[in-house]
């Protein structure tokens, strides 16, 4: 059963990841009838809106909004692109901005929580492997359930990021970026820009799952 769990697990993350670089590689090709491109659509429609003080940067490190810094950032590839990945991608993370502009409730849950979750996680990691060392020092089978209690709640914490970025993710894509680009995408696009925002969306499904997932494994030790 637990190498059954594990096969699910992987193909519940890595299905969707692998599905997204798909779509997003098969819709990456650069287009001669764009007037712009990701960076410049992004910092239009940051303008345009009247979001002010957001930046918009290139990074290696995936396309992402950043809250603490107020910075759009963008990939080369969606940076720089001339493509309806790279347009779709930079609309995606303007919808952040105009989420955090508009003091969406969700996001700013989000950004607390995944500070938490960050050093709640490692807590969690540390203490199950210190759980066995523990018990064998304090020889108190109840300190042993405690350490267990405290690494699942760590555990649970991440999780609950996961399921509250979900509806951040959902709205700035569909309700956020996908009616700005109708505005800027040919017609006969859109169908791709909503395949790209979808592809994207399930890779957030995916990671809550395997997370919700994880939660129930060390709920299953706990209660062995």
């Amino acid at each position: 059963m637990f190498v059954v769990l594990i096969i699910a697990t992987l193909a519940i993350f890595v299905l969707p990841n692998l599905w997204a670089k798909w779509v997003l590689k098969r819709h990456a090709r650069g287009r001669d009838d764009y007037p712009g491109t990701g960076a410049e659509l992004a910092e239009h429609l940051l303008r345009r809106l009247g979001v002010t003080g957001v930046k918009v940067e290139r990074t290696e490190f995936g396309d992402h909004y950043d809250p603490e810094d107020r910075c759009v950032r963008l990939t080369p590839e969606h940076y720089d692109g001339r493509s309806l990945t790279a347009v779709t991608v930079a609309a995606h993370e303007v919808g952040h901005a105009i989420q955090h502009f508009e003091g969406y409730a969700p996001l700013l849950a989000r950004s607390r929580l995944v500070k938490v979750a960050q050093k709640a996680e490692k807590l969690g990691a540390v203490l199950m492997m210190a759980a066995p060392f523990l018990f064998l020092l304090t020889r108190l089978p109840g300190g042993l359930a405690l350490v267990i209690v405290m690494a699942v709640i760590s555990f649970g914490t991440a999780a609950m990021v996961h399921l509250v970025t979900l509806p951040v993710e959902f709205d700035a894509s569909f309700n956020r970026a996908l009616p700005l680009l109708k505005e800027y995408v040919p017609p006969y696009d859109m169908r791709g820009a909503r395949h790209v925002l979808t592809a994207c969306a399930f890779t957030y499904v995916a990671a809550s799952l395997a997370s919700v997932m994880n939660l129930g494994r060390w709920l299953v030790i706990l209660r062995r």
